[in-house]
């Protein structure tokens, strides 16, 4: 039931994004010299690195759910014996991935603000925000849910298949993120 009620739950969120999609590509068509004109002042190599972080904590939150899935919490073998970590072990390190993409993204905003793109600038400014600063508070609640399941994995006396669920549907919204992002990073970035 907790992975049916995901997707479902999930679903709603696609058109939630489908909606700011929408609204960006409004925007944009309205206001095509302002859009060539603010996407100049975007940092495609530093968003690039930050896009492949975030990708590649993707498959460190898979490699989580496959030890999720064996029910293995924690490692059996050495710290740098990748092969035989668990899910917290996995899990951490998409945490760690996971924020540094949100200080990146920080660190985007920072930038972007010296350069007078800010929120209420102009309709650039209003899409670029609201898409990724949406984007961004869902990583953020991507990283408490980690939290929560690591926490879980240390509480519980013995690790089953209610706690590898959790981890596994855990999973299903990191991915759903990631995806997004991909979709934004394209249209933001790459489509300018």
């Amino acid at each position: 039931m907790v992975s049916v009620g995901t997707v479902v739950w999930l679903s709603s969120e696609l058109m939630f994004f489908a909606g700011l999609f929408a609204m960006y590509f409004s925007l944009r068509a309205a206001s095509s010299d302002l859009w060539s004109e603010e996407t100049a002042k975007l940092n495609f190599p530093f968003a690039l690195v930050n896009t492949i972080v975030l990708v590649a904590s993707s498959f460190t939150c898979q490699m989580g759910v496959f030890a999720a899935e064996r029910l293995q919490p924690r490692r059996t073998g050495g710290v740098f014996a990748f092969a035989k970590w668990g899910m917290v072990e996995w899990f951490v390190l998409t945490f760690l991935m996971g924020t540094f993409f949100v200080a990146g993204q920080s660190t985007e905003y920072a930038m972007l603000v010296s350069e007078h793109v800010t929120l209420d600038a102009n309709a650039y400014g209003s899409a670029f925000y609201i898409t990724t600063g949406f984007h961004g508070l869902h990583v953020m609640g991507g990283l408490v849910a980690f939290l929560f399941i690591i926490g879980r994995a240390f509480a519980a006396k013995r690790f089953g298949h209610y706690e590898a669920t959790s981890a596994i549907v855990t999973s299903y919204y990191w991915h759903f993120v990631d995806v997004v992002w991909i979709g934004l990073f394209l249209v933001i970035y790459v489509l300018k």
